[in-house]
């Protein structure tokens, strides 16, 4: 699908709503608010082919009801199914909020006509978290009892296999035909993340088959409470990797160890990766007052944007601890 890049003046009568991902309709009070603005409002999104609104029909009823005769207008070309996932897209990202039973229908809609996007994508799109996505695709999977597509197209635009195994299998066909391959190259020829590969590595210098056997079903597991060091952990390391000692000091402490490390602070991605720490480095003790300042129309939001930073870190931490894994192998083979 595209877009072009620039508007142009469209004639309003030549304009009509389209279908919208939101279900209850046009809010009043919004177009309202939309009506009484002197500022000229951002261009709408219409396809070509019908010329009905994608996004921004609040906007055109406000233009309707001031009597202006034109629009600003970006055209869109593209399938119907597409053209849906952009007004969803176009309605997370700005304007009035869609509700959460809209944005999880809407990702439930988008399984059914892009099957191969993967969670992330959808939740990006959506503006739900990744987990919550994965479950309407589990429920929509047993409701439906269509089978699981096997591979998704993830945000970078990549195919990946969601058979583990087998990318697993084909990994440590790639290692031992190019040992000397960095993990991100086997990574993206086996359709499976860097940090699967380090463990893939390591089970193979192990003398151990590259897939784990499965844990027996009467091993207790410990009990963490649902939380703890222990479940951080487990969630931070891929399966059969080695544990990681967290961090128990105050985070400001290791922040300040951080920044007086010339060799971050003195590169721009240091400089930066820096910045992000210190920005992400909540304590807990802001929390209520961050909490009190989030109002309710926005409590939805605030949760699954939360949720899918906290998912993202944790993608980073692994595959940095991967990275840290190997270099620590290949330092003590010499």
């Amino acid at each position: 699908m595209a877009e072009a890049s620039s508007s142009v003046m469209v004639p309003v009568s030549r304009l009509s709503p389209g279908e919208s991902p939101r279900t209850s309709g046009m809010d009043d009070e919004h177009l309202a608010r939309l009506a009484e603005l002197d500022a000229p409002l951002p261009p709408i999104l219409v396809d070509r082919n019908t010329m009905r609104v994608i996004d921004g029909t609040h906007r055109l009823l406000a233009a309707r009801a001031k009597g202006q005769s034109v629009i600003a207008v970006e055209f869109f070309d593209g399938s119907s199914a597409d053209a849906f996932l952009r007004a969803v897209e176009a309605n997370t990202a700005h304007g009035l909020p869609l509700s959460l039973a809209d944005r999880r229908a809407a990702a439930e809609r988008i399984m059914t006509t892009h099957p191969h996007l993967s969670d992330r994508g959808i939740a990006r799109s959506t503006g739900l978290g990744a987990k919550a996505v994965a479950g309407i695709r589990r429920r929509l999977a047993e409701t439906t009892g269509q089978p699981q597509i096997q591979a998704r197209l993830g945000r970078d635009g990549k195919l990946r296999s969601l058979n583990s195994a087998a990318g697993r299998r084909r990994a440590a066909e790639l290692l031992a035909e190019r040992p000397e391959a960095s993990l991100r190259e086997v990574a993206r020829l086996a359709g499976i993340s860097p940090a699967t590969v380090s463990d893939v590595r390591r089970r193979l210098a192990a003398g151990e088959p590259p897939t784990p056997e499965p844990a027996p079903a009467d091993r207790p597991a410990p009990d963490t409470g649902g939380n703890g060091p222990d479940l951080v952990q487990r969630r931070l390391r891929p399966h059969g990797a080695r544990r990681i000692r967290l961090v128990q000091t105050d985070p400001n402490v290791v922040l300040v160890k951080l920044v007086r490390d010339p060799s971050l602070r003195h590169k721009e991605e240091g400089r930066h990766l820096l910045r992000l720490l210190q920005w992400n480095a909540l304590d807990s003790r802001e929390w209520s007052e961050l909490i009190a300042a989030v109002p309710a129309h926005c409590g939805e939001l605030v949760i699954d944007l939360a949720r899918q930073c906290a998912e993202t870190w944790l993608e980073f931490a692994q595959e940095l601890d991967a990275r840290v894994h190997t270099a620590e192998q290949e330092a003590a083979t010499g």
